[in-house]
């Protein structure tokens, strides 16, 4: 019998409406059912139709990895396929990621997993890795927020790293606590371990936001100077792929102008 040996889907339900942080009346109004329905399905007591629970999925946010979960607690099939990239079903989505990545240029942009591992990148990024002390922090697959905040990594070069790492861990922890990941929430764990002392967390410490608190910057010293970029970040809007729905791309811009006179020098031919 489905989910005799696991979780019930009614178990499933209580767990993603607690982390939504909704009561029993509040999400039952946003699902336009009944309190007493949503109580008998938490409970076991009636068992949701497939269309239902893809319907209080929806309403929940579930990420479609845990949307296949639940549909295999209640005895229902996966709806929800995770293909690879190379997949000749995802030639469209691989263009579309490439189209985003190489029209940011001369900009640095990436695409990351759902864990911050990097899946494709364009080729301004170089410009924002040189000097990184520890090889092996480049190797596959290359954590983006690990090498970001690692003492051997960029960390020594960020001019406003006490500033950016809060904003990287602040992001991290609630993406953890949204998704429930384990493994968002033990690199959340590592990650805060990482020491900022001595020197640089004097300088780190007296580092200030750029543009009136608008935004918090990357500020970064580079071999063609110190630059610093906001970042914005873009998914899929309609996915029905696994993969495609846990990808976001990374796009870093210039947040003054002379970032941006800077990295249009490093633009072929210029």
């Amino acid at each position: 019998m489905a989910g005799a040996t696991g979780p019930r889907v009614g178990d499933y339900l209580r767990t993603w409406r607690q982390r939504r942080r909704m009561s029993q009346l509040d999400f039952a109004l946003e699902a336009e059912i009944s309190q007493r329905h949503l109580s008998f399905l938490e409970s076991g007591r009636s068992a949701p139709s497939r269309d239902m629970l893809l319907h209080l999925a929806e309403r929940l946010e579930v990420p479609l990895r845990d949307r296949n979960t639940m549909l295999l607690a209640a005895g229902y099939a996966p709806v929800y396929a995770e293909r690879s990239l190379d997949d000749p079903a995802m030639a469209a989505a691989r263009a579309a990621i490439a189209l985003v990545l190489q029209g940011h240029e001369p900009y640095p942009a990436l695409a990351v997993d759902r864990h911050w591992n990097l899946v494709e990148a364009n080729a301004a990024l170089a410009a924002l890795l040189d000097g990184v002390a520890d090889p092996s922090l480049l190797e596959p697959p290359v954590n983006v927020l690990r090498l970001s905040l690692h003492p051997l990594g960029l960390a020594p070069r960020i001019a406003n790293l006490a500033e950016w790492r809060a904003h990287l861990l602040d992001r991290l922890r609630r993406q953890a606590v949204v998704t429930g990941d384990p493994v968002l929430a033990d690199l959340a764990v590592e990650l805060a371990a990482y020491p900022v002392t001595g020197a640089l967390a004097a300088l780190h410490a007296n580092a200030s936001a750029d543009a009136a608190g608008l935004f918090t910057p990357l500020k970064l010293a580079t071999g063609i100077g110190l630059l610093s970029f906001l970042s914005t970040t873009t998914v899929f809007g309609t996915p029905r792929d696994i993969t495609l729905s846990e990808l976001a791309i990374e796009a870093f811009f210039p947040a003054d102008p002379e970032t941006a006179a800077k990295m249009q020098g490093r633009r072929p031919g210029s």
